[in-house]
C-alpha cells in the first residue's frame, strides 16, 4: 500500500503554556530503547537516524522520560541532536522508577524529583527543561509536596513549564493549587477514550493534551473494519488514519507517535497531510460508539 507522505508542518501549531509554539505532531522517544523499554536499543544507529529524520520532517517537539531505558532515551537524544536547533522543544518526565523490563513504580518524594530534574538536565545537556512532567502522582506523597519541588526548580530557572501525566480533571485542579500546569499526557486514541473528560478539561482551560499510545487497536483497526476501509480509500494506513483523527479531534491535541524505524516514522508524520471529509470522520465516530 502506498502511504501519504508529508511533514509535521501540515499538522498546524500549538502554543504550550502560551509561549512554546510547536507543530502539533510530535515524536515520542520511548521506543528508542530495548525490549520492555529497558536497556539499549537493538539498533542504535537506526535510533539515531530516527531522531535526525524526525527533525528533517519538521518535528520540533520530542517527548521522553528519565525512566525510558532508564536514562537511555534522554542520552541518545543528546548524543544525536545536541547542539539543538533553536526551535526544538524537548519535554521529559520524572517520577517513575524502574525495576526491570516493563516494570515501573511511582516515587514522588520531593528530594527524588529534584534529583531527577538535575540528572535530566545533565543527560540532555541543557540548562533549562522546556516542559517537565510529573510522570505519575505518587499515592504515598501529597501532590503539593511533589510539585513543590518542581516549582522550586522552576523558580531557579531549571524548568520552563510543568505538566502532568495520567491524571483526571480533579487531580489537575488539585495540582493547580501548587503549580501552573500547562499540559496533560494521558493514554488516548480513537478506540480508547477513557480520558475524554480530561481532554475536554484541557480544551476548556487551554492546556495541551498529549496522547500517548495514539494509534488505535482492537476491533476498529482489524481486518475490514472502518479504519482499514478508510485507509484504503485514502491510500493511507490504519496508523495514519488514527493519528489524523487525533489531530482532527481537538486543537489542543499534540500526538507523539513513537517508533524505532525511519520508515515507520515517515509513515506516522505523513498522517499530518491527510484530509478526510466530514462524512469520513462521522463513520469513524459511529464505529467507535458502537
Amino acid at each position: 500500500m502506498s502511504t501519504t507522505m508529508g511533514t509535521a508542518d501540515a499538522s498546524g501549531t500549538l502554543a504550550i503554556g502560551g509561549d512554546l509554539t510547536v507543530n502539533r505532531l510530535g515524536f515520542g522517544a520511548m521506543r528508542l530503547t530495548g525490549p520492555g523499554i529497558w536497556g539499549e536499543p537493538q539498533n542504535p544507529d537506526e535510533a539515531r537516524r530516527v531522531l535526525r529524520r524526525a527533525l528533517e520532517l519538521g518535528v520540533n517537539f520530542i517527548d521522553t522520560a528519565d525512566s525510558y531505558g532508564p536514562e537511555v532515551s534522554e542520552r541518545l537524544i543528546a548524543e544525536t541532536l545536541h547542539p539543538y536547533p533553536r526551535n526544538l522543544t524537548i519535554a521529559t518526565k520524572g517520577g517513575l522508577t524502574r525495576q526491570g523490563p516493563n516494570k515501573w513504580g511511582a516515587v514522588g518524594r520531593p528530594e527524588y524529583l529534584s534529583q531527577c530534574v538535575e540528572m535530566s538536565l545533565r543527560r540532555l545537556k541543557v540548562d533549562q527543561i522546556d516542559l517537565y512532567q510529573l510522570h505519575r502522582i505518587d499515592a504515598k506523597v501529597p501532590v503539593a509536596e511533589s510539585l513543590g519541588a518542581l516549582v522550586d526548580l522552576q523558580r531557579a530557572g531549571k524548568i520552563r513549564h510543568i505538566g502532568l501525566s495520567e491524571v483526571t480533571p480533579k487531580e489537575v485542579d488539585q495540582a493547580k493549587k501548587t503549580a501552573k500546569i500547562v499540559s496533560v499526557q494521558n493514554r488516548y486514541n480513537i478506540a480508547d477514550r477513557a480520558h475524554e473528560k480530561t481532554l475536554e478539561y484541557c480544551e476548556k482551560h487551554g492546556l495541551a493534551f498529549i496522547p500517548w499510545f495514539p494509534v488505535a487497536a482492537g476491533k476498529l483497526a482489524k481486518g475490514e473494519g472502518p479504519l482499514e476501509q478508510l485507509a484504503k480509500k485514502h491510500g493511507a494506513t490504519v496508523a495514519q488514519i488514527s493519528i489524523a483523527w487525533l489531530l482532527h479531534r481537538s486543537a489542543v491535541m499534540l500526538p507523539i507517535p513513537g517508533t524505532s524505524s525511519v520508515k515507520h516514522l515517515e509513515e506516522n508524520v505523513g498522517a499530518a497531510a491527510l484530509r478526510l471529509s466530514d462524512d469520513d470522520w462521522k463513520k469513524i465516530e459511529d464505529a467507535a460508539n458502537r
